[in-house]
């Protein structure tokens, strides 16, 4: 924070409240921060469970991207694809 890299923090608790706030919930409340800050070149980090957290957040991360450039779904799979591709979408699930 002090260097400048990062400039929020937004986290989500699923155990310690009754409403169980999970990544793709934040994630999708930040749907055009998340949007622009991809158009500017961000990382992004999936690491966790792989057969439920991970596959949640790429679908919200498509919902984001499809909106938010208004252009789809078709669009927001071909672009998850390029991120991938650059290596700006990187994933350590297990």
């Amino acid at each position: 924070l002090k260097r400048g890299t990062l400039d929020r923090l937004d986290v989500a608790f699923s155990r310690d409240q009754p409403e169980k706030i999970y990544v793709q919930h934040r994630l999708l409340e930040r749907s055009k921060l998340v949007y622009d800050r991809l158009e500017n070149g961000a990382y992004f980090y999936v690491c966790g469970d792989k057969n439920r957290m991970a596959a949640d957040v790429q679908v919200a991360l498509m919902q984001i991207i499809g909106k938010e450039s208004g252009k789809g779904a078709e669009y927001a799979a071909e672009y998850l694809k390029n991120l991938k591709k650059q290596r700006r979408f990187l994933e350590d699930v297990y």
